[in-house]
């Protein structure tokens, strides 16, 4: 499989290559031995071509996205998810302004500013925390109260609420929370917000939400369905399959997208093909590979989040399932309760009842009539 990428990228090495320079280095080896035999095969597998790198991970995402030096990749991606063109002017530190601890359940988190003065803010889950739509919903609010004491410190007297621009939220899912997932054959959601009376308001949060494991699901089958088109294209005209009649990319956004989401080399393949402009992209990351140590550092720090991000979750979801449970128990109480002063009120009914027929028949006794 390594072939495939390196007809394109010939500076990837073989794997005796790698595992040769970790084996003459201790401090390489000492590392490499410290993980499991699958994270070996992983990483060696990275270095070699026979799986891309993930480019969602947070040092290898910043490593190809950072704005300082490469504005016009997150320009362009941003601009494919807008669906017009944007422009970075600033990064933003995000410190302080992320709720709790939810930063440890993201796998990356970048915050900027664009040239109308919007705020944009991309995080890469994972795995799509509980709550989805209230989480993103508070960190928006969060973010837009920073924004707002921010020009309203700056601007003193002069302060007006027209000078706050829009907060977006784009989240992007590798696995999706439940409510998005179920919505099969769409992977991107933008929220619309408007009133039932029709009337023009300026709500300042938006919010994107990017679905790709949805976006893979689409993409396999779109896939499928050509490849199987050019079998049988072969087998009457003999021309096979052309690149440029694929189908497989209907925008620019579903091309970033592939990017970000496939590691498989046959789906990397189209993809450089398709659109020369990702070539670069890749070219950058089979250089990062010829720097073992440090790309060793990088895929240490992507095991350890993906550790922690996996513990995180998995205590979210508990929790989401004790706060379930005490809901159920607080209900099955109550129900209880209810029960219990039904029967009370029975048994004081019944006891008054018995109390009247005990009251007649002493009545009856007294007048020598038998009950």
């Amino acid at each position: 499989m390594s072939s495939i990428l390196k007809n394109h990228f010939p500076m990837i090495r073989e794997r005796q290559a790698v595992i040769d320079e970790i084996n003459h280095n201790t401090f390489l080896s000492a590392r490499f031995n410290t993980w499991t035999l699958e994270e070996q095969e992983k990483f060696l597998d990275y270095c070699t071509g026979e799986r891309g790198m993930k480019i969602t991970y947070d040092p290898f995402f910043k490593e190809i996205f950072e704005p300082d030096y490469n504005p016009e990749r997150l320009n362009s991606m941003l601009s494919s998810i807008f669906g017009q063109q944007v422009v970075i002017i600033k990064v933003l530190s995000n410190d302080g302004a992320r709720i709790s601890s939810e930063a440890s359940l993201l796998i990356t988190d970048i915050l900027v500013q664009l040239e109308d003065g919007s705020l944009v803010n991309v995080e890469i889950q994972k795995i799509g925390y509980a709550f989805p739509g209230e989480r993103a919903s508070c960190y928006s609010a969060d973010l837009l109260l920073r924004e707002y004491r921010r020009l309203r410190d700056k601007n003193k007297k002069k302060f007006r609420y027209s000078d706050i621009k829009p907060v977006y939220t784009i989240v992007i899912f590798e696995e999706s929370p439940d409510e998005i997932r179920h919505a099969k054959g769409y992977y991107i959601h933008r929220s619309k917000i408007s009133f039932d009376t029709g009337i023009k308001v300026n709500l300042l949060q938006k919010y994107i939400f990017i679905s790709l494991d949805n976006f893979r699901e689409i993409m396999h089958n779109r896939f499928k369905a050509i490849k199987s088109d050019a079998i049988k294209k072969t087998s009457t005209d003999d021309k096979g399959i052309n690149e440029a009649d694929t189908g497989l990319f209907h925008n620019k956004l579903e091309e970033w997208l592939m990017f970000l989401s496939f590691d498989e080399p046959e789906y990397i393949e189209q993809l450089v093909t398709h659109s020369p402009y990702f070539k670069e992209l890749y070219a950058d990351i089979y250089d990062m590979c010829l720097n073992t140590e440090r790309l060793m550092e990088m895929y240490s720090k992507e095991l350890a989040e993906l550790d922690r991000n996996t513990v995180t979750y998995m205590i979210d979801e508990l929790k989401a399932k004790v706060d379930v449970l005490e809901e159920e128990r607080d209900k099955t109480i109550t129900e209880i309760d209810s029960q219990k002063a039904e029967l009370d009120k029975i048994s004081k009914e019944r006891d008054l009842a018995n109390n009247e027929i005990q009251r007649l028949k002493d009545l009856l006794s007294k007048n020598g009539i038998n009950a």
